[in-house]
């Protein structure tokens, strides 16, 4: 095998064949492809795609690059996975919904990317909590409680490892050739029986459009299907934050409302029933979809999903007792500000990308890799779309460490909200599924 001649083929229009991915995979997992080859592999495929078949081989030859789990249990091993966007903290609660509905979930899952909010800071602001867990924890955590949520080793899919920070630095992050692998080559490694994938629309998501959003939600299902795991794809609405706040242990209150209050379910629990109801049926724990987010839905209502949740909190070594006194344990800031509507109107828009960044910018997220998050920073009580709202009513409030990040945080948020005299369209917040 040669990298030269494999670089040639894709800058030829060409799709290498498998055996040649595989070896490339390899290479970039063992470091026999030079970083410069990397991002020459990473263009030619920007530049010029690959085939259906071409795209699978790529992510079955990543997955394989490193260990891939197999699991003994009586229950089907189930997952979601979410493109990104602000405010969404669905993997908290749908994670222990669904082990409370009869399936292992051993979710391997990320760290905050650009403007979105990832799943690990936010589980971390529980103090003690690790999700560094080697494969007899993890095996362990899930066997106890059902579910875990945790890191990658370097062990799962190391060739996507290497590839991602080689396109970090290239301009290739937006292939979709590649987002795709790089989902799929790390669930796939978690040795997966079925997954649903949540695909976000809107001015909060990767995927502004929903066009974009479809194209991306179509590779995922069809190779993901095509590598054998069931998989289905929801396409959500990132028009404004799927909760009313933004921020790692900020998002993690909001969880434990969702997971705790009898109250009206929001769109949190609206979401997170949609997606569970689909990889319930997929697995055929449940007749239909529909069927499936009323389990999703009891197990939220009557306790079992939260109780699935300090069970799995407790296995990754947090508190014992983090459920019942849950307000007690998360961090909260030096600095809380009241931010004031500038004029009378309803809420017609949100940048969801400009308010992640606000809250990057408080520090709870990183502007480069070595960046320690501070988990009490974000926004909270924001408004929904749509909202009426009065001159110098509340209409937000800034939580920061110091008073000149709240300055800053303050003006940016006012700069993301548009408001009008007329009541906005709403969008819906599921816009349609996709199934394998």
């Amino acid at each position: 095998m040669d990298a030269r001649r494999i670089i040639a083929r894709l800058r030829d229009g060409d799709t290498p064949p498998r055996d040649e991915l595989r070896w490339f995979a390899q290479g970039l997992a063992d470091h026999a492809v030079s970083d410069a080859q990397a991002g020459a592999f990473a263009m030619a495929v920007l530049l010029n795609g690959l085939s259906d078949e071409g795209r699978v081989a790529l992510t079955l030859a990543m997955r394989d690059s490193g260990d891939v789990l197999r699991w003994d249990l009586d229950r089907p091993v189930l997952d979601k996975h979410s493109t990104g966007g602000v405010g969404d903290c669905v993997s908290l609660v749908l994670a222990p919904a669904l082990a409370a509905c009869g399936a292992a979930v051993p979710m391997i899952s990320g760290r905050g990317l650009g403007h979105t909010g990832g799943t690990l800071d936010k589980i971390e602001a529980i103090p003690g909590l690790r999700t560094d867990l080697d494969e007899p924890a993890l095996r362990r955590a899930v066997g106890s409680a059902g579910a875990a949520i945790v890191s990658a080793s370097a062990r799962i899919a190391p060739a996507d490892r290497r590839l991602y920070a080689i396109r970090d630095v290239t301009a290739t992050v937006e292939s979709l050739d590649l987002i795709t692998a790089s989902i799929l080559s790390k669930k796939l490694a978690a040795g997966l029986g079925g997954l649903v994938l949540d695909v976000k629309t809107g001015s909060g998501a990767f995927m502004k459009t929903p066009d974009d959003a479809r194209a991306l939600a179509r590779a995922l299902v069809d190779t993901a299907n095509a590598a054998g795991c069931p998989t289905s794809a929801v396409i959500s609405d990132m028009s404004q934050p799927l909760v009313p706040s933004l921020g790692n242990a900020l998002e993690l209150a909001e969880v434990m409302r969702a997971l705790t209050d009898t109250a009206e379910p929001g769109p949190l629990v609206r979401l997170c029933a949609v997606l569970g109801g689909v990889v319930l049926a997929d697995a055929g724990l449940t007749k239909d979809v529909e069927a499936g987010a009323e389990s999703i839905a009891e197990a939220i209502r009557d306790g079992r999903a939260a109780e699935r949740f300090g069970a799995m909190i407790a296995a990754q070594g947090g508190p014992l007792r983090f459920v019942e006194d849950w307000p007690r344990f998360l961090p909260e800031a030096n600095v809380i500000r009241e931010i004031t509507a500038p004029r009378a109107g309803h809420v017609a828009a949100w940048d969801g990308e400009a308010l992640g960044l606000a809250v990057v910018g408080l520090g709870g997220g990183r502007q480069v890799e070595t960046d320690v998050i501070d988990p009490a920073v974000g926004l909270s009580d924001l408004p929904a779309l749509g909202a009426r709202v009065e001159q110098g009513q509340p209409i937000a409030r800034i939580h920061a460490a110091r008073e000149d990040d709240a300055d800053r945080a303050g003006a940016a948020l006012l700069a993301a909200l548009t408001l009008t005299d007329a009541a906005p369209t709403l969008p819906p917040l599921v816009l349609e599924r996709i199934g394998g």
